[in-house]
């Protein structure tokens, strides 16, 4: 499952969530210090992909 990073604008904490991608276009993300829905954004971050495979 994707790992998603938010920061929160009005505690200025930093946070993951793990969700399903049909989850994040449904759900909504709180802070989890303060509780806020309106104040949270996403960040940009790198992202790695795993495979079973060797290269």
């Amino acid at each position: 499952m994707p790992v998603y990073e938010y920061r929160c604008k009005e505690c200025n904490k930093e946070f993951t969530v793990t969700m399903s991608i049909s989850e994040k276009e449904s759900k909504k993300v709180t802070c989890p210090s303060c509780q806020k829905e309106d104040s949270v954004e996403q960040l940009i971050t790198p992202f790695m992909t795993k495979t079973s495979r060797k290269s």
